[in-house]
Formats: C-alpha cells, structure tokens, sequence
C-alpha cells in the first residue's frame, strides 16, 4: 500500500483545520489502496489552531502535528511540513481551504501515469477581481526577470513524488522559494487547472 503525505502549514486557522481534515479523511475514504498521513504545521498561531491540532492528533493517529516556537514566516515553514512528510507521494495544500481536497484523486491518477509532479494552476478564482489581475501581473514580472520561467498562476498546490522530495532536500536551501524550484529542478510534470474557491472564514494571510 501506498502512503500519501498530506501537508499544510497554518497559522490562525481555528476555524478552518478541523474541517480540512474532515474532508481530507472522506477523500481517502474511497481510496482504499492509499495509506494517509496528514503533516499539519502551526506556525506560532496566536488563535486556537494548536490546540485543535493537537485534538486531531489525539483522536487519529494518521496526523502528525508540528507546532513551531515562533513564526518562521510562509516560506521555511510549509518547507519544513514538506520535508518532514513520510509518504511515497507528498501533498501541498494551503489550509484555508481554497485549495480543495477533492482534487487529491485527480493528482493520484496523474502520478500514477508516471509523472513526478502534478501541479495545479488556477487561471480563474473566486475573489476580488483587481487583486487577482495584480497577482497576475505581478507573476508576469517575475517570468520576465527570472532565468526558469515560473509555471503561472501556481501556488504550490500539487502532488511530488519521493523523487522531488528528496532532490528538493539535497539542495539545502535556507531559504527556499517552492514555487521556483518546482519548475527549476525537472522531472515529468502534469498541469491540472481549477477554479479557486472563494475563502469562507477567517482572514487570508
């Protein structure tokens, strides 16, 4: 049986972790040959979060639960959770959920193709228009200034085989920026494109 890793970083995220892992559990409740491991990283939350985590982890021996002493910001801290994971394929979610577990299937069957990574790019979402055109047009900037080009509208959200894991682990990076070296390090890759939900409770990050 094959173990998936499924990772997200949170922080202040009181009202929303409980519910990710409940539909993180019913996805895998029709995919019977998958072993599950959620990975859950708090990074300092001054809410609730930690300790709705650590009832998670109580309750379900499945999730593993880090809880960082002091804010390593949203880059080195989601890069942790990653490396940490355990699985033959690790998965990156944001935990706000805007980016839907239901699509973990369609990242399986894409692995299971053959390719190492499979991405999922957001060329439309659910939130105000002007800041998503800005996002947009900030990306383009840093395609035109940038020797790998970037995959657009990719946020992290996606599936790597051990194979990435590993290599992106060899690298050593301090301070590594995810999104780039995705595209930067190779290996076979599959886009799948979405529409991003529109954030439900608390405050976006």
């Amino acid at each position: 049986m094959k173990k998936i890793s499924v990772v997200a970083s949170c922080f202040n995220e009181e009202e929303n972790v409980e519910e990710l892992y409940r539909r993180v559990v019913l996805v895998f409740e029709n995919l019977a040959r998958y072993e599950l491991e959620m990975v859950l990283i708090d990074n300092a939350s001054t809410d609730a979060t930690a300790a709705k985590l650590r009832g998670l982890a109580q309750k379900d021996k499945r999730v593993k639960v880090i809880l960082n002493a002091r804010n390593f910001g949203h880059i080195r801290s989601p890069m942790h959770a990653f490396l940490a994971a355990t699985g033959d394929a690790v998965i990156t979610m944001v935990s706000d959920l805007q980016d839907p577990p239901e699509l973990i299937p369609t990242f399986l069957e894409a692995w299971e193709e053959g390719f190492l990574k499979v991405v999922a790019v957001k060329p439309t979402a659910q939130e105000n228009f002007i800041v998503f055109n800005l996002r947009k047009l900030f990306y383009r900037f840093l395609n035109a200034i940038s020797e790998i080009p970037l995959i657009n509208n990719f946020t992290g959200f996606g599936l790597y085989d051990r194979i990435v894991v590993e290599h992106m682990r060899a690298l050593q990076d301090p301070y590594p920026y995810f999104r780039g070296l995705v595209n930067e390090i190779g290996f076979s890759m599959k886009t799948i494109t979405f529409d991003q939900p529109r954030r439900m409770r608390g405050l976006t990050k």
